[in-house]
């Protein structure tokens, strides 16, 4: 499984974001990583643009190519592409489970897929860029319910999306739509990533 294994705290300062999680590094030093981090530089369209994409990149835990190829399959559908794109991002397995609120972070909810701990209507499925549909069951395999993780991150979970639905005796979620731009908590900026794709 391809994914990003670098430093997380470098790419939270790079853009200014708690990307991976809250991060004690951005609160001390609220500017960019490296010796030149304090150099205030204007930035050109085209670099503003590529920031949008790696860090939408980042935020879901895509590679370059992953990326592209949600990106076309966006393009090709009717609608406007930087809205579709997010939602197919936000269609993905891994993202379905960390807004549930079973894993943490999106990083642990990729580990749960990949060692089969969720199940996609009754079926197990280890692949964390499955695309879910509106209408499809997400829960946690019976014999993983007392998992640890599992169980903390399901406790400690306070936000609710009016996409998704939870049913916590059965450990069960459901997806009922496709969520709107507004529905969608981060930071991006769709638009520039549709412009820098369009060049």
């Amino acid at each position: 499984m391809a994914r990003y294994r670098g430093p997380k705290a470098k790419i939270a300062r790079k853009f200014n974001e708690p990307i991976f999680g809250p991060s004690k590094a951005l609160q001390r030093k609220n500017y960019p990583p490296g010796q030149h981090g304090k150099v205030r530089r204007k930035k050109s369209e085209y670099a503003w643009q590529l920031m949008e994409k790696q860090k939408t990149k980042y935020t879901y835990g895509l590679l370059e190519r992953q990326f592209a190829n949600i990106f076309h399959k966006a393009a090709r559908k009717k609608g406007v592409t930087g809205e579709i794109l997010l939602q197919l991002l936000e269609a993905r397995l891994d993202n379905v489970i960390f807004r549930l609120g079973i894993a943490p972070t999106r990083r642990s909810a990729r580990q749960l897929v990949l060692h089969r701990h969720i199940v996609v209507n009754g079926k197990v499925v280890n692949i964390a860029s499955y695309t879910l549909k509106p209408g499809d069951l997400v829960g946690v395999r019976e014999k993983s319910k007392s998992l640890e993780v599992i169980t903390e991150s399901l406790s400690t979970h306070r936000k609710k999306y009016s996409w998704l639905t939870w049913d916590s005796n059965q450990m069960m979620g459901k997806v009922l739509t496709l969520p709107n731009r507004e529905e969608i908590p981060e930071k991006i900026n769709e638009q520039s990533i549709v412009e820098l794709y369009s060049k």
